[in-house]
């Protein structure tokens, strides 16, 4: 399996497509995708890339980390695994009840 790089300070005109491209001057791209906000369907202004070889990742960090794109300086490294998220639901919200009288 191929070398995940975070892509990050990216401008929000940026596309899977143009990222792809980017990255293929490294070598072979298995995937490449910018995320999204849910809500505005707009970019957040970062992505993930997976470049086929480790050499490959290690030389398109070497490329683009800190290289301009639309005027500004690109951050490629390693990308980490997620993180587990905190427990965001439900949980006892307050509220509700006899609000403390009988």
């Amino acid at each position: 399996m191929g070398k995940k790089l975070y892509v990050g300070n990216l401008p929000f005109s940026a596309t899977d497509q143009i990222l792809s491209d980017t990255f293929a001057q490294c070598g072979t791209v298995e995937s490449a995708k910018i995320i999204m906000d849910r809500d505005t369907g707009r970019s957040k202004g970062f992505g993930f890339v997976e470049m086929s070889s480790e050499a490959e990742a290690a030389n398109a960090i070497s490329k683009f980390n800190g290289a301009d794109y639309d005027g500004r300086a690109m951050t490629v490294n390693e990308a980490k695994p997620m993180a587990p998220r905190e427990n965001r639901g439900g949980g006892f919200g307050g509220g509700g009840g006899r609000g403390g009288r009988y």
